[in-house]
């Protein structure tokens, strides 16, 4: 069928046995332009859900750091439990310490629709290749992964 939607099949991300899949119809106008800054707030989200699950796993396996979160407020790592309930628990100055550092990546660099960071590209390499077949594997099982974490941490 000549279906707008049909202009995406190919793009990283279309994976079987589904293909190409739009439930919500976001797509349904066919613009390449919205799609690609979709796939890199899809791409954005992913990497942040990857890490989000890893520091929710990672304190359980390996244990948590020896010491003080707060010193002054006699708040130790331990004292700190996964998920949310760390919200109650680690100090107001701790949050606004986590936002800065966030609102410092997002806003450090270009991520116009023109520029490498709008397409998801921070110049971090570890996921590289000089076979273009390699590459696009890496770059599915990215896309992949990253749909995965962010069920996951829900």
């Amino acid at each position: 069928t000549d279906s707008p939607l049909r202009a995406f099949e190919s793009e990283l991300g279309v994976q079987a046995p589904v293909g190409f899949w739009d439930p919500a119809g976001y797509t349904n106008d066919g613009s390449m332009e919205n799609f690609k800054r979709r796939r890199a707030t899809e791409i954005k989200h992913g990497r942040v859900s990857m890490l989000a699950c890893m520091g929710y796993m990672t304190p359980e396996i390996t244990g948590k750091l020896p010491g003080y979160l707060s010193p002054s407020m006699k708040v130790q790592f331990a004292d700190i439990p996964n998920g949310l309930g760390a919200l109650s628990k680690v100090p107001g100055v701790g949050w606004a310490q986590i936002f800065a550092y966030c609102a410092y990546c997002e806003l450090s660099q270009d991520q116009s629709a023109a520029s490498p960071g709008g397409a998801g590209d921070f110049g971090f390499k570890a996921i590289t290749s000089s076979d273009p077949a390699t590459l696009t594997r890496k770059l599915n099982a990215e896309i992949a992964n990253g749909r995965l974490a962010m069920m996951a941490i829900i």
